[in-house]
């Protein structure tokens, strides 16, 4: 009855290191260093990254709206432009 506990608690060690890798020791601690490293710069950094560059992109917007100026080109109006059939380039105004 002593060693059926023991025995469970062997199999849950078991189970919890093959988990993670099945490394012990200092082999475990610096794989996970590094995956948690590379995960940082690939997806944790490039995110704040990219907030940090749209929240001083509102604040400059916010400050002067005359002087700032989007970089971006506009999406024409597929309609206009003849790619969606059925307006082949005719204006709204009726004719007489």
């Amino acid at each position: 009855m002593d060693s059926g506990w023991r025995r469970s608690i062997g199999n849950v060690r078991s189970f919890v290191g093959n988990s993670m890798g099945g490394l012990r020791g200092g082999q475990n601690l610096a794989s996970w260093l590094v995956a948690g490293t590379i995960a940082y710069y690939l997806w944790v950094k490039p995110a704040q990254d990219l907030k940090k560059e749209q929240q001083a992109r509102a604040l400059l917007a916010v400050a002067d709206a005359n002087e700032y100026v989007e970089k971006r080109k506009p999406i024409a109006d597929p309609q206009v432009t003849g790619l969606i059939y059925g307006n082949k380039n005719r204006t709204d105004t009726p004719q007489d």
